[in-house]
């Protein structure tokens, strides 16, 4: 016995001799416990995949239709024994058969024999296996089950399967010195998939293989204007160095390994996605072009109406993000409206993968700073979701931009320094062991904050030191810009130690780093900083707060307005200002916020604005306020929450 569901539903004999499976809700019901792949499938939920609007007695007609399906797979099955195909499991039932009897499991399992075999360009059997397994399609997946949500997922990834399937086993023959005889089948593929860049590489390949060096490149010229004009993208890096390899004559004839950058190993579309990527780590402008050529990138994609296109081009963008505040609030919500957009149409069964990817966007770009309470309750389960993935794909650079996600979304409340530390040290482990230097960079500089947050300065100017290594051999500019910040910070701590900096000199550390981050291009960190440094240092020596009217607070003025006025003297503004400040927001400063609403409560006698601040710093009282973005510092939590403490008490 064995059941095809590679075309339309059906089920053969051992001798090839079709199985009559009744009507359309008999297939949809033996099709629907095929895409379970062995799983028990309740009847509740059965019930909901075969009807819009079930019918009073559909779980009767559900069991009816199991009854039929029995008699036809097991016709000699004696009365009464226990049928041993479609078997009754808890609420519910389930398909029992080998997975080399039904051709969509022995198609899976041919791929991913073909993506895990390190030997595949060498060995004749991969190729030969996935071929045959490609042989077996008939037409589109479940191809009579037409109408319902569940096929039509599981139609769309078995096909997001296929095509990787025909590419990988191209790849394979081209890389073992054969293929030349692919030019035929490669084309019709390009034809119909234009947008898969992989596949214009293997057909460039196939033909200068077959000695039509003139046609590869064509095809490629074809390639490069199709995204050009179609999308406004420019061909990714494997494209470019193709074309120059055979305009030199230097692309190999024979089998050399490739890359392959299939479901399971590392993603990233050969798009300009990838030169967006690289710029965003520079800095500057080439940062903020780089933010918006990736948004018209994913707009372009989303216009294809090609789901997985557009779920690569948003989740390529795996750029470390460290601070929780976005540089461009409106951007960021646009690509999160996206990915949002993508994951519901891939659904639950859509690539694990590629779900991942796009679950970890949405926690990247999701700051804390600029959520609402719904909007960062969302940002929460997409980053725990995008963990778990990753760690079933067993995927250490998924993992990674995962984990960047969980670490954005840790600013719950005051005084989690020591979570974000553990995220950093994995950050940094799997960075160290699987060679991905960018999250190296991250992980140190996470830990770097947790270490500043904790005021260990040593352990911080070690991670401080070993990122600007990894920023010299990687390219990252940024990365001093962050690290020079770290040493301002230092410096403010230590003038308030006998025979340490002058506050002054403290100050012109400020001063450099300042005009060193002003044009990095990351204005969600840039503005404000700089004042509420000043701010932080006049605290440590006891001074008020700096009253210069050029001073921008930024997004910080509501907390720190209040100790302007009263360093002005104007205490009945300062009252009214500290009414109307609202509670800090969830990011890298709340500590700091929540210190400055202590103060000015304090010096006010306002004792319920400082027992409501002693209770959100108790959590944070071995923490330095302002610290846990490695960059400034007010001074120890505990110092402000005594002062709340007492104040509250006595009111």
């Amino acid at each position: 016995m064995r059941i095809d569901v590679l075309g339309a539903v059906r089920a053969l004999r051992d001798d090839g001799s079709p199985v009559d499976l009744g009507g359309p809700r008999h297939r949809e019901v033996l099709a629907r416990l095929v895409a379970a792949e062995g799983r028990l499938v309740t009847t509740d939920t059965l019930v909901d995949d075969l009807w819009t609007d079930p019918p009073a007695r559909a779980v009767g007609a559900l069991r009816t239709f199991v009854a039929a399906l029995r008699r036809a797979l097991e016709p000699d099955r004696p009365p009464r024994s226990p049928p041993r195909v479609i078997v009754t499991e808890g609420p519910g039932y389930a398909l029992r058969l080998p997975r080399e009897d039904v051709d969509a499991h022995r198609f899976q399992d041919a791929l991913a024999r073909a993506r895990r075999n390190p030997d595949a360009p060498t060995d004749p059997d991969a190729s030969t296996d996935l071929g045959a397994a490609l042989a077996a399609w008939r037409g589109p997946a479940y191809a009579d089950v037409a109408g319902s949500a569940w096929a039509r997922h599981e139609r769309t990834r078995l096909e997001e399967l296929r095509l990787e399937g025909v590419e990988l086993r191209a790849r394979i023959l081209l890389d073992s010195g054969e293929g030349a005889d692919l030019v035929a089948e490669l084309g019709a593929h390009v034809a119909e998939h234009p947008w898969r860049e992989p596949a214009w590489e293997l057909l460039a390949r196939a033909l200068y293989r077959a000695g039509r060096r003139a046609d590869a490149l064509a095809a490629l010229r074809r390639a490069r204007a199709m995204l050009v004009g179609q999308l406004g993208l420019d061909p990714g890096a494997g494209l470019q160095r193709l074309e120059t390899d055979i305009l030199n004559g230097s692309a190999p004839y024979e089998g050399v390994r490739t890359g392959w950058t299939g479901n399971g190993v590392r993603l990233g579309p050969r798009t300009t996605v990838d030169l967006a990527r690289t710029l965003a780590l520079a800095g500057g402008d080439a940062l903020v072009h780089s933010r918006r050529d990736r948004l018209a990138a994913i707009h372009a994609a989303e216009r294809t109406g090609d789901l997985f296109l557009t779920a690569r081009i948003i989740g390529a963008y795996d750029v470390p993000a460290l601070w929780s505040r976005a540089d461009d609030p409106e951007q960021s919500r646009a690509v999160v409206a996206a990915a949002e957009r993508t994951l519901t149409g891939l659904g639950q069964d859509g690539p694990a993968d590629l779900r991942a990817r796009l679950l970890a966007t949405v926690a990247v770009e999701s700051r804390s700073a600029d959520l609402s309470g719904p909007e960062r309750e969302r940002a929460q389960q997409a980053a725990r979701q995008a963990e778990e993935l990753a760690r079933e794909l067993a995927d250490p650079a998924l993992l990674a931009f995962a984990l960047n996600g969980v670490f954005l979304q840790s600013f719950t409340r005051p005084g989690l320094a020591a979570a974000r530390d553990r995220t950093g040290a994995e950050i940094l482990d799997l960075a160290t062991r699987h060679e991905l230097p960018n999250f190296a960079v991250l992980g140190r500089l996470v830990r770097l904050q947790s270490a500043s947050a904790f005021g260990d300065l040593d352990s911080a100017t070690s991670h401080a030191d070993a990122a600007d290594q990894l920023a010299a051999s990687t390219e990252a500019p940024l990365v001093p810009v962050l690290t020079g910040w770290f040493r301002a910070r230092a410096t403010a701590a230590h003038s308030t130690e006998p025979g340490g900096p002058t506050a002054a000199a403290a100050a012109a550390h400020y001063r450099a780093a300042e005009d060193a981050l002003r044009g990095a291009g990351m204005p969600g960190l840039h503005r404000g900083l700089f004042p509420l440094a000043l701010l932080g240092l006049r605290l440590l020596h006891d001074r008020p707060a700096p009253t210069d009217p050029r001073l921008d607070w930024g997004p910080y003025a509501p907390w720190t307005r209040p100790l302007v006025l009263l360093a002005q003297a104007r205490g009945d503004e300062a009252r009214t200002a500290l009414a109307a400040a609202p509670e800090p927001p969830c990011d890298h400063m709340q500590e700091a916020m929540w210190c400055l609403t202590a103060r000015a409560a304090v010096r006010l006698g306002e004792h319920e604005v400082a027992a409501r601040s002693a209770a959100a710093l108790r959590d944070a009282r071995a923490e330095h306020a302002g610290a846990a973005g490695g960059m400034l510092t007010l001074g120890p939590v505990a110092r402000y929450l005594a002062e709340a403490e007492a104040c509250a008490g006595a009111g």
